[in-house]
Order: C-alpha cells, then structure tokens, then sequence
C-alpha cells in the first residue's frame, strides 16, 4: 500500500467514527519524515480515542502496525505515527492553538545561497 492509499485509509477510518473536519496534507517536499499528516477533531476525549484506536484497528487489518501512539492518556492530542502517514486527532480548542494546518500549509524559501551567482 502506498503513502497516498494509506493517508485515504486513515480518512475513511475517521470518518467512520464521525471525525470532523478532517484535512490531509502532503508533506513530501517539506520533510523526509512522513509523506501525509492527517488531522481532524474529535468532540471529546473519549471520541479521540476512538477515533484514533479505529484508524490504528483498520490500518492494522490493512498489515500497516502503528509505529508509535502519543497522548492516549490525555485524550486532547492523540499522534498515531503509521510512518508514511502521521494522524493528529484534537480537541477543536487544542487543533485551534496550534493550527498545524496552517504551519504545515507554509511553503518553504529556497535556499538563498543556492539561488545567488
């Protein structure tokens, strides 16, 4: 499965279990890291967990393992890091302080050296 398949995999899985607003973004000219960020909210600390254990389940069934999960306890942030493909599920107020959509959204300046001469 591809990065590309895997990031519609994440969002199927989340809307499933009526994630909102969810946004996918594709990072491969930013970072080597991953290839998508998925983000979306969930309505409570108890729906981000689900929403997040869901997309951990389907990827699992899809033989893609979770390479980490960060911020279960707490249930305001939760990151799912599937390698190619990174999930960030907030609580709206959370996803609103630190609108990674806008931070991930900032297209990088070349490099003033390699443009110079």
């Amino acid at each position: 499965m591809n990065s590309e398949k895997l990031a519609d995999l994440v969002i199927d899985a989340l809307d499933d279990v009526k994630a909102k607003d969810i946004v996918k973004l594709d990072v491969r000219s930013m970072t080597t890291v991953t290839d998508y960020m998925v983000v979306a909210s969930g309505t409570s600390n108890r729906h981000v967990k689900a929403l997040v254990d869901n997309v951990a389940e389907k990827a699992k069934q899809a033989g893609r393992r979770p390479v980490g999960i960060e911020g279960e306890d707490g249930g305001e942030w939760v990151l799912l890091d599937l390698q190619d493909a990174i999930v960030h599920v907030m609580l709206p107020k959370v996803r609103e302080f630190y609108n990674l959509e806008k931070l991930w959204s900032i297209v990088p300046k070349g490099d003033a050296t390699a443009s110079e001469g």
